[in-house]
């Protein structure tokens, strides 16, 4: 094992400890014996040596576009499951809490993470709200999102998800991007499936990153015109194995996402795994070690080491590299994890929210019959993207309700920021549901309330257990009610994450057994009113058709 020695052992040295291991430089390709001085949260030196060592240490792991809020927990409680798994640094775009309190929104997650030894490195969120087409509780207009990248602890304008905005040249996107690029600062970028000459035209007005490819031909195309290529592997969209072949001759291009992460996944793991699965997969440590740790922080100019003197002393201890296991994570100089257990404590913190919904009643979701086929969400699982299908819901006394023989199930959207706005109603597939009902005010990306079930009934309970407790997760039948609260937002909670994650696993399994066989249900339901991803999704004013980016008939023609 690597020997630190104590304060008192080294005092003769002018450091505060000094950590002895295999150091993989990943700068210059190299893996030597050494030891390494730390001093005041920096690396005052590397001296080589020919000693044995069993452990390798490592730059600190960095996610390199994540929504924190999408964890359910608030910034500081993510960084004390995170370090567990060898992360010292997340890009984070606070784009969900700023959807509901616009830029206050950001306010809180920096100081909630500045609460805790962790680097968390915010983004300017630029599509607050994402669309017109949705009601969203915050608003970020081009001189406040300006005024908010002047800040120093800004690194980036966060994902650019109106793509077609981009492409026509709206004049208050544009002017979010000139300023992004007045202050030097990055521009992310979001896409799915853009190709050709709107693609080329997109990358070229100075969107840099991309975590939304579909196939790697489309990764490839992107980074002929400059682009950085985000392999994700979130909660709900994951792309590892249709982008990890970039990684053999396209590694400075490439970094590593979760994007959005749930609290029973992140107990599990995070950018760990994706390095794992990497170093499984035949590519080499130093290529895939540039992916997780080195080309986050020359991206986007991050405050992080990467195991050079001079640098803050930001890594992890793992015990080699075909097990990959995270012994140590260090901080600044601070341990803060050992042996899967955090050093973190929990902090104090404030609860924010903007939830006024009234409670509604069953006859909310009545559908009147109006003959004829149904436009059909089709859901996937792992996958943002919907499909347009057709189908037909079954009538009872005048209402078009669920079909579960068929798999065809009433979907809602609530506006959660009106008292009384009326239910957004469709039909959706693939959630299997033969019981009960499930909803969410996680709901990207205005989070208002979304609900999917068997009867209005038992939709209508979903909804009115969420309003009740200004925002979380549920899942009812006529027998049981089960809800997280999430207080902060309605997106996130300050209780215990471990103890988050086992509530969430506990709701996913009684989806389960109410017949979703989709493996993340909550965060699929989640992404239903994203708008912005292809193919037909639901807002709170409607059915929408992405493709066209206009509202649609809920009845096919």
């Amino acid at each position: 094992m690597a020997k630190i020695l104590s304060l008192s052992e080294t005092k003769s040295m002018e450091s505060d400890f000094v950590i002895t291991g295999n150091v993989v430089d990943v700068i210059n390709s190299a893996i030597y014996a050494a030891e390494i001085e730390v001093s005041k949260g920096k690396i005052t030196a590397i001296t080589k040596n020919n000693r044995l060592y069993s452990v390798f240490i490592i730059p600190g792991l960095i996610d390199s576009h994540v929504h924190v809020e999408s964890s359910m927990l608030i910034p500081s409680g993510f960084a004390r499951i995170a370090v567990t798994h060898g992360t010292v640094a997340t890009v984070s775009d606070p784009h969900e809490i700023a959807n509901v309190l616009g830029a206050a929104g950001i306010d809180y997650m920096i100081e909630n993470g500045k609460s805790v030894p962790f680097k968390f490195f915010f983004g300017a969120s630029s599509c607050v709200p994402a669309t017109g087409f949705e009601t969203a509780g915050g608003t970020i207009d081009t001189a406040e999102c300006d005024a908010i990248l002047q800040r120093d602890e800004i690194k980036y304008l966060s994902e650019m998800m109106n793509y077609p905005g981009v492409i026509n040249g709206d004049p208050d996107i544009m002017a979010k991007i000139r300023a992004a690029q007045k202050y030097g600062k990055p521009v992310d970028g979001h896409a799915p499936g853009l190709r050709g000459a709107q693609c080329e035209k997109y990358v070229k007005t100075g969107i840099t990153t991309d975590h939304e490819c579909l196939s790697l031909d489309e990764a490839l195309e992107k980074i002929s015109y400059g682009m950085k290529i985000l392999i994700r592997e979130g909660s709900a969209a994951r792309n590892f194995d249709t982008l990890s072949p970039l990684i053999k001759d396209h590694w400075h291009d490439v970094m590593f996402c979760s994007d959005d992460i749930h609290p029973d996944a992140l107990a599990k793991g995070h950018i760990n795994l994706m390095v794992k699965r990497a170093l499984r997969a035949g590519h080499s440590i130093m290529k895939v070690l540039r992916c997780a740790c080195v080309n986050p922080v020359l991206h986007y100019g991050l405050d992080a080491g990467l195991l050079r003197a001079g640098d803050a002393a930001d890594f992890a201890v793992i015990d080699g590299f075909e097990s990959f296991n995270i012994l140590k994570t260090y901080i600044d100089g601070q341990l803060i994890a050992e042996n899967r257990a955090s050093l973190i404590p929990r902090v104090p913190c404030r609860i924010v929210n903007k939830f006024t919904a009234a409670p509604k009643s069953p006859g909310d979701f009545f559908v009147p019959n109006s003959g004829g086929t149904l436009n059909v969400i089709g859901a996937a699982d792992g996958n943002l993207i919907t499909e347009k299908l057709h189908g037909r819901a079954m009538i009872s006394n005048g209402n078009m309700v669920s079909n579960p023989d068929d798999d065809i199930l009433k979907i809602a959207v609530v506006n959660r920021y009106e008292r009384h706005a009326p239910p957004a109603i469709g039909f959706i597939h693939n959630f299997g549901l033969r019981d009960g009902a499930i909803a969410s005010s996680i709901s990207h990306d205005s989070h208002n309330v979304v609900a999917v079930g068997v009867t209005d009934d038992d939709i209508c309970e979903a909804v009115n257990l969420i309003i009740e407790h200004g925002g979380g997760i549920c899942a009812v039948t006529k027998d049981i009610k089960k809800i997280l609260p999430l207080p902060v937002a309605g997106l996130m909670t300050t209780d215990d994450g471990y103890e988050v994650a086992q509530r969430y696993a506990e709701l996913n399994q009684l989806a389960a057994t109410l017949g979703s066989s989709l493996s993340a249900p909550f965060m699929t339901l989640s992404f239903m009113a994203l708008l912005v991803i292809p193919h037909l999704k639901l807002s709170d004013r409607g059915l929408f058709d992405s493709d066209t980016f206009q509202f649609t008939s809920s009845f096919a023609k």
